[in-house]
């Protein structure tokens, strides 16, 4: 089997002999034999592995011997091992959003990859809560947390604009590079759905921007003004060229320093031969 890559026919064919051999341990209560067997399957850099195996050991009947394995396998030293628990955590409990958010708590640090998958699952299978819980974690002192509340915000971009704008209002000071990477990718996922409601809020932000903040804004917004002119129409609208276009235009000639200077530097991206 592949270090990497997609799962062929044998792959699976191979793995679902595995799966049903520690559902058998587990069934004669042979319970440590079984964790032991699937801890040294699930120490792969392959996640195609890592996921099928995940997915599928809740064919086992006996759920509350392999919750135990599961569980067990989160604390593991190897990111392998922890991904594979972390998949089939998330599965048994697909419809228990608040447990999914208790295990998350305890493995967006240690399963970085994996906790990115879910939480961009939960923004489409449960958006208000996500909106609930993310504006906690985006207080958070890790920095690593606060990057990960805006992971899969774009799901909800057309639906509602303004909660992502208002997020990012509470954020656009943060001083974390990750977090201000984050705010870049979303500012240009939801100005491209809905840019008649962005303008407005990047000038007010602009009228109170610091130096970093300012940046964050300005590599959001050329990253827009390029989409603009580029030949390729299929990243662009007309409304969201001539509201560009329009906008850039009109912040050239603003009273504000700060929104005049972006506007200029942004025209001459956009007004370029």
């Amino acid at each position: 089997m592949n270090e990497i890559g997609r799962l062929n026919g044998d792959d699976i064919k191979k793995l679902n002999k595995f799966i049903s051999e520690v559902c058998k341990l587990i069934d004669k209560k042979q319970t440590k034999k079984a964790e032991k067997k699937l801890i040294k399957r699930s120490k792969t850099p392959n996640y195609f592995v890592r996921e099928y195996l995940g997915n599928n050991l809740v064919k086992c009947d006996n759920r509350e011997e392999m919750e135990k394995i599961a569980n067990n396998m989160l604390d593991h030293k190897m990111y392998g091992v922890r991904a594979t628990a972390l998949f089939y955590l998330y599965l048994i409990y697909d419809e228990q959003p608040k447990k999914i958010f208790e295990i998350l708590e305890k493995t967006y640090d240690t399963v970085p990859w994996e906790a990115e998958t879910i939480i961009n699952d939960m923004w489409k299978k449960f958006p208000h809560l996500m909106k609930e819980k993310m504006l906690l974690w985006v207080e958070s002192d890790s920095e690593k947390k606060r990057a990960l509340s805006f992971h899969g915000m774009e799901n909800i971009a057309s639906q509602d604009t303004n909660y992502i704008l208002d997020f990012i209002s509470k954020t656009i000071d943060d001083e974390s590079i990750e977090v201000q990477k984050k705010i870049t990718h979303i500012l240009t996922q939801v100005v491209r759905v809905n840019p008649i409601v962005v303008f407005p809020y990047v000038r007010e932000w602009l009228l109170k921007a610091d130096d970093k903040s300012i940046k964050t804004i300005w590599v959001s917004m050329k990253k827009l003004a390029n989409i603009v002119v580029q030949r390729n129409r299929r990243n662009r609208s007309q409304e969201l060229v001539r509201l560009t276009q329009q906008t850039i235009d009109d912040w050239k000639h603003d009273e504000n320093e700060k929104v005049a200077e972006m506007g200029g530097k942004l025209s001459r991206i956009v007004h370029r031969k």
